[in-house]
Formats: C-alpha cells, structure tokens, sequence
C-alpha cells in the first residue's frame, strides 16, 4: 500500500507529551498499539509537514 491509496482502516490517534520531556504519538488500530516518541524539535517539523500538506490539499481544484 502506498501513501495515495485509499484505505477504509480506521485508527485512534493520541499526542501528547510524556514525562520523559518527549512528544508521543499513540496510534492504535485493531488491538495493535504503536507509540511514537519524537524530541520536540522534531515533533514540530512533523507539524509543519502535516500543516503543508493539509494547506497543498486546501489549494486544489476539483
């Protein structure tokens, strides 16, 4: 599967920082949980990475 084929997969997302002064991504999908650590520098540049693509999607013409 690719990153532009459709999916009917559902998935609870959780952020968060932890007590470790990290911020982490909680998804879970079918009993199948996956924690996600990143140092806070890069949990920003995976902000601005959702942010872009969400602005790409938001400048598209039907």
């Amino acid at each position: 599967m690719g990153i532009n084929d459709q999916s009917d997969a559902e998935a609870n997302l959780q952020i968060a920082p932890t007590d470790q002064g990290m911020v982490r991504l909680f998804v879970e999908s079918n009993g199948v949980e996956i924690p996600m650590d990143f140092a806070p520098e890069d949990a920003l540049e995976i902000a601005e990475e959702i942010r872009a693509a969400a602005m790409m999607i938001g400048t598209r013409k039907p």
